[in-house]
């Protein structure tokens, strides 16, 4: 199913919330919702430097992707024990399955937890459990990418990887988040060479606040599969036609853009750009919990910001599955679905 046929705009957000989708940028760190933060806090004696969860919540006015990392991290703080873990992607779980997502492929930052002592098995179990969990109770296929932080050294990460290869069966990837202005993707080209050794997928936070060149530099030094983020690509024509020709996907974040002031509104974010220009853009949660909305809440508002349509949204969930690394039989399965769910809509 190529051509969609039109969708009454007043129908459109019932669309976008009943069709199938996958998730492919979500941190699931940045799930955590206040109210999980308080009573894990409680839970293992943690001391959060915030009042209440209104205060903290408070807190959530970002002015660049830093300012939002300080609180992240102060956050993450409350993940202690194995079950801490598993309760954090459970609660994102139940809310993707409200969305219709029915793959997602978590994000995680074991760094941001064994350096304050917590084991990378108690980590990786956590979010193993609650994977298998979300299969066999929501029907959401689920999978790891574990994910090293720009702002440490290559060392680290090396360590990281190292510390991680016992459950090397639970993680289907790596890709590369935290800090991107000063951080270049070259800085991390032995790690990634030796992931790839390994088998793992490949993806990379490239061109959110950083330039361009450093989507090229993803894509040739540590050859990545997907680009997470990616929309200052629009800065470069050459860039551009490459992502196109390739099918590179770009995992997008609207609501997040939005937050941490990469775009001064949402009906100006590129998208739509994007899109029309033939690239495999997709849309994604980032960290719903501090950038205000899940998988739905960033459809229906950016849609009726920049006027999409059903072929666009049709467009976004087919790359979605396209762009995941699932299997080619399930991926067929997800786009039956898709197809199915639009021709329910025609007219």
């Amino acid at each position: 199913m190529n051509a969609v046929r039109p969708v009454s705009p007043g129908r459109l957000p019932d669309l976008l919330r009943l069709m199938p989708k996958a998730e492919l940028h979500i941190h699931i760190e940045g799930s955590l919702e206040p109210e999980l933060i308080f009573a894990l806090a409680q839970r293992n004696g943690v001391a959060l430097p915030y009042a209440s969860v209104e205060d903290l919540r408070g807190a959530y006015a970002f002015t660049n992707l830093q300012s939002f990392l300080d609180i992240y991290y102060a956050g993450a703080s409350v993940l202690i024990q194995e079950q801490d873990f598993y309760d954090m992607a459970r609660a994102y779980f139940l809310k993707a399955a409200a969305d219709n997502v029915v793959h997602a492929e978590l994000f995680f930052d074991p760094q941001t937890h064994t350096a304050r002592g917590v084991a990378m098995e108690t980590v990786i179990s956590g979010l193993h459990r609650a994977c298998v969990d979300a299969q066999a109770e929501l029907g959401i296929s689920a999978s790891l990418i574990l994910c090293f932080l720009r702002h440490l050294s290559e060392t680290e990460a090396f360590e990281t990887l190292e510390q991680a290869l016992p459950w090397r069966d639970k993680i289907i990837g790596v890709g590369l988040d935290s800090g991107e202005v000063g951080n270049p993707p070259e800085k991390f080209a032995r790690v990634f060479a030796r992931c790839r050794e390994l088998g793992l997928h490949l993806v990379a936070h490239a061109g959110e606040e950083g330039p361009p060149a450093y989507i090229w530099t993803a894509l040739d030094v540590l050859k990545v599969e997907r680009i997470d983020h990616g929309v200052q690509a629009i800065q470069d024509p050459l860039l551009m036609q490459r992502l196109a020709k390739d099918r590179i996907a770009l995992t997008v974040c609207p609501l997040s853009n939005l937050k941490l002031c990469v775009f001064p509104a949402l009906a100006q974010h590129n998208l739509r750009q994007l899109l029309d220009a033939g690239l495999a853009a997709t849309v994604n949660s980032d960290d719903p919990a501090y950038f205000g909305g899940y998988m739905n809440d960033n459809f229906t508002q950016t849609f009726a910001a920049t006027g999409m349509d059903a072929q666009h949204a049709y467009q976004l969930a087919r790359n979605s599955f396209e762009a995941s690394f699932i299997d080619e039989t399930s991926r067929r399965r997800n786009i039956a679905r898709l197809d199915e769910c639009f021709e329910s809509f025609r007219g």
